[in-house]
């Protein structure tokens, strides 16, 4: 699966981002937020080669796909999508930017072409993406987005060492074309 949005191109992960990825992904800025912090570049190099045979018809797992600037190959994000085993007709995803890339637009121009595939051509009812309400700027671009605060669960997971919470979001496909007709 590749996307392609005018700024950006979401495809595979390949083994030279291993690098990249872990250069974000274990920058304390950004890994507060996520559930997976690589230890390594080459536990960044292993979750890249075990994403080679993951795709979307496999329920229950996360599929990652790159985030590149359009006109070049350097990483600079990831979004993963989650299709859980049991429940029919969701989806759930998460993405994330290199610091460097942050506050440029490039995390709602990846999540909108996202909801395109999401209610397009894998025909889902509803999306939701789970954020720690410390992530202002990721709380604040779910709302742009359209998305609506389904739930805050306090102190509900463990991670990194300490209890935090969990507010959820989510959007449905009948709101999401009656957004696009409203433009």
């Amino acid at each position: 699966m590749e996307l392609n949005t005018p700024r950006l191109r979401l495809d595979a992960l390949r083994a030279a981002d291993a690098a990249a990825l872990f250069g974000y992904r274990a920058d304390p800025d950004v890994s507060r937020f996520q559930g997976w912090r690589p230890a390594s570049v080459a536990e960044a190099a292993d979750f890249i080669e075990r994403q080679a045979g993951a795709s979307l018809d496999m329920p229950d797992s996360w599929f990652q796909r790159a985030i590149r600037l359009r006109d070049g190959e350097a990483l600079i994000g990831d979004l993963g999508i989650h299709l859980p085993a049991d429940a029919e007709g969701s989806v759930e995803f998460g993405i994330s930017i290199a610091p460097v890339h942050q506050g440029r637009g490039y995390a709602s121009e990846a999540v909108r072409a996202l909801f395109e595939l999401v209610f397009g051509q894998l025909g889902r009812h509803r999306i939701h993406a789970s954020v720690d309400p410390r992530n202002l700027a990721s709380m604040a671009m779910l709302r742009a987005l359209g998305m609506r605060q389904e739930a805050h669960h306090r102190e509900s997971l463990w991670l990194h060492g300490e209890w935090v919470d969990d507010v959820v979001f989510a959007l449905l496909a009948s709101e999401w074309r009656a957004a696009q007709l409203a433009h």
